[in-house]
């Protein structure tokens, strides 16, 4: 069997939670958590970091940040978990499907350039490309589409943590909003 996501424990997490637990600091936050938020901020090369319940609200409060709402559309692979598309809908926007790459599952560029062909201009508002298994979109053309088109770009890093695309870029640092 070749599990998805299986864990990976130190050992340590015992300790760490009965310490949480002596501070008095369970919610709503405390320094474990800036401690961590600052720690993650250095490890993916951003200079903020917030961290949240789950990658969910992430992409939510991330498509706030990046400005969408109502009325607009955004890109998203068919190849995703459904947060993807539900935290479009959640903001009140309507998700575009797109086609992945057959190859490396990852949002097709040909396909992102095809889609935005047919649309009015400034219907589309951004794009969420998801870096899949632990690979990288592929970032140089979803740039290049963004840029051409005044698109921002939201990026689902959470399958992808510590990746870096082909020059070394970390995944979720390159868009407008990177999420992990």
């Amino acid at each position: 069997r070749i599990y998805l996501s299986p864990p990976h424990l130190s050992g340590a997490e015992l300790g760490l939670l009965e310490q949480a637990l002596a501070s008095n600091w369970i919610a709503p936050l405390g320094p474990q958590v800036d401690a961590f938020e600052a720690e993650f901020s250095s490890v993916v090369s951003v200079k903020h970091c917030v961290a949240l319940s789950s990658g969910t609200a992430a992409l939510h409060l991330a498509l706030r940040l990046a400005g969408v709402g109502p009325g607009d559309e955004v890109i998203v692979p068919t190849y995703t978990f459904f947060s993807t598309a539900g935290s479009v809908s959640r903001v009140g926007a309507t998700p575009v499907f797109v086609d992945i790459d057959p190859t490396t599952y990852q949002i097709d560029p040909d396909s992102i350039r095809r889609v935005l062909a047919g649309r009015k201009p400034g219907a589309v508002k951004a794009l969420m490309p998801v870096h899949l298994f632990g690979q990288a979109a592929d970032l140089d053309a979803i740039m290049a589409i963004a840029d051409e088109h005044d698109l921002r770009v939201v990026e689902d890093a959470a399958q992808a943590f510590g990746t870096e695309d082909v020059r070394g870029r970390r995944v979720g640092s390159v868009g407008d909003i990177g999420t992990f």
